[in-house]
């Protein structure tokens, strides 16, 4: 199951065909429910026994540095986002927050725990374990995973969205290329992700108002 054949093959299959049958729509929703829960449970088998998956936070994670890109990757994030949903859309901007500021705290907590880790955990943990020996260029893997991260919202079948999660899945596979923590990758895309629900682009995204 480590041949470099039976990798390329699994990585269409997990990444490439999976996504695109979610975003079939005449297959049902139980049928895609299963096929999502099998693959994750390949996956979370495969990160045990084969890449020795480990829960544990590294000692020798830089915080200060951390925390200073992703705060400035956030704030420019925040201009953009903010003057987007301004003009395109003003009567959303900070609509949850302002509306239903105990909804908005409740999302956010399910989002970062039940949405995000999993999405960190298959896209970068297991993606860079088990596929970066194929693939020697380190730029041209960061843009593959980017690319494939985007594919995953296809169902959306909005353009913006994957705009969005394309620039968002370069931003997590740079930090998790330079740091290879699940932890620090988690935290900048509950941040990122938290921040677009705040601002008003929720909708787009699959979150409820």
């Amino acid at each position: 199951m480590n041949t470099k054949l039976y990798k390329f093959i699994e990585l269409f299959l997990l990444f490439v065909v999976m996504p695109i049958l979610f975003s079939v729509e005449r297959l049902t929703v139980w049928f895609k429910v299963v096929l999502g829960g099998l693959g994750f449970l390949y996956i979370l088998c495969i990160l045990i026994k084969e890449e020795q998956l480990e829960f544990k936070i590294s000692k020798t994670i830089k915080w200060k540095k951390f925390w200073k890109f992703t705060l400035l990757k956030l704030s420019i994030i925040a201009v953009i986002t903010t003057s987007f949903v301004a003009i395109t859309a003003p009567e959303s901007l900070f609509v949850v927050l302002i509306n239903k500021p105990l909804l908005w705290f409740v999302i956010l907590l399910i989002y970062s725990s039940l949405s995000v880790y999993p999405q960190e955990l298959i896209f970068r943990n297991f993606f860079f374990k088990r596929y970066k020996p194929l693939v020697k260029n380190s730029t041209l893997f960061i843009y593959l995973n980017a690319i494939l991260f985007a594919l995953a919202h296809l169902f959306f079948q909005n353009t913006l969205v994957i705009l969005l999660t394309f620039v968002g899945g370069l931003f997590f596979a740079h930090t998790y290329n330079k740091t290879d923590s699940t932890l620090l990758v988690t935290l900048e895309h509950a941040i990122y992700g938290s921040w677009l629900f705040t601002v008003g682009m929720g909708t787009i995204l699959g979150f409820p108002g």
